[in-house]
């Protein structure tokens, strides 16, 4: 009786010892902004950012035309982010915002209608703005650029965080619930207008103003 007490004690031991040394399961390896941002020094980066091309990012071939942390991880923990970015004829970047970040935003060719609402009960802030000029969206303001020209507008625009982030307003207001909507508009549309809107409002950042194409024959 004793012995068998022994033996099952032992068993159980084994046991308890074969759990408790398993292999752990894996974990996935972070990424490089990640490790970044979890350095303990400004300088301790520089163990982990080897390379000197580390410190380049070249738009031509990038997997994104955003320069962030995610993309250029160099830029984690510098409070910066750029896009360079070509407004085609006729084009619109749809309202929205940015949640963590203002935008100075640089016109380097061509035309560029801007609009901008900081705030409630602010005024809407209007301006065209052509080759050498820039204009600013502090963060959180609603804003939208149009360019309503016939040829094509170059842009530049950098942001005061590494990752600005975007929310596309109009598409936003359009997923919340049903009745949500449709009590914000305070029973001037219908359940069928309210299908037919969603099926036709944009989905993208872009997007072309038709009767502008035709005016221009693009």
């Amino acid at each position: 009786m004793f012995t068998k007490s022994i033996i099952d004690i032992v068993a159980a031991a084994l046991a308890f010892s074969s759990v408790a040394v398993a292999a752990p399961a894996s974990v996935p390896q972070l990424s490089t902004s990640a490790q970044l941002q979890l350095a303990d020094t400004a300088t301790d980066r520089y163990s982990i950012l080897t390379k000197d091309k580390d410190f380049v990012y070249d738009f031509t071939d990038a997997p994104f035309p955003l320069a962030n942390r995610k993309f250029f991880p160099a830029l984690t923990g510098t409070g910066l982010a750029i896009a360079p970015a070509v407004f085609p004829a006729c084009s619109i970047a749809s309202l929205h915002i940015h949640p963590r970040s203002s935008e100075i935003f640089y016109v380097v060719s061509g035309s560029v209608v801007t609009r901008m609402i900081p705030e409630t009960g602010a005024r809407v802030v209007k301006n065209t703005l052509t080759a050498n000029q820039t204009t600013i969206f502090p963060q959180g303001s609603l804003h939208m650029q149009m360019n309503t020209e016939c040829e094509p507008a170059v842009i530049v625009a950098a942001f005061s965080s590494d990752d600005p982030g975007a929310t596309l307003v109009i598409p936003a207001v359009f997923s919340l619930d049903d009745e949500l909507v449709l009590d914000s508009f305070a029973g001037s549309l219908s359940k069928e207008d309210l299908d037919k809107i969603r099926t036709v409002i944009p989905r993208g950042p872009l997007f072309e103003v038709e009767e502008c194409k035709k005016k221009c024959n693009v």
